[in-house]
């Protein structure tokens, strides 16, 4: 029997704001309605703080890589997170290195 997995994302979310929270989820889209209210379950630091937009998500093969990802990117500074929103196909060779096993969680991305 094979097991198939279920995929992974990490995610971005834009408030009102303009602050990003990021975070990990099969399904991204449920994830966001939970935080904007629409269903029950969303994070705490995200209530009252909509309108909300999914600003970028990312697939990821299992939940530890996309833990691991989602943890490096909060280490990230805000101009950084703004950055690979705006120049996602250069930001993803990086993103594609951090999510390997190897470098995820070793140390901040530097300029």
């Amino acid at each position: 029997m094979t097991v198939v997995s279920t995929p992974w994302f990490v995610y971005m979310v834009r408030t009102a704001a303009g602050l990003l929270y990021t975070g990990i989820s099969t399904d991204p889209s449920r994830r966001i309605r939970q935080h904007s209210g629409e269903i029950t379950g969303g994070a705490k630091a995200l209530k009252g703080k909509g309108p909300l937009v999914l600003a970028f998500t990312y697939p990821m093969p299992c939940r530890s890589s996309a833990s691991k990802l989602e943890y490096q990117l909060k280490r990230w500074t805000k101009k950084d997170k703004e950055l690979l929103l705006r120049q996602e196909s250069k930001q993803l060779n990086l993103l594609e290195q951090l999510s390997g096993e190897s470098r995820i969680g070793t140390a901040p991305a530097s300029d």
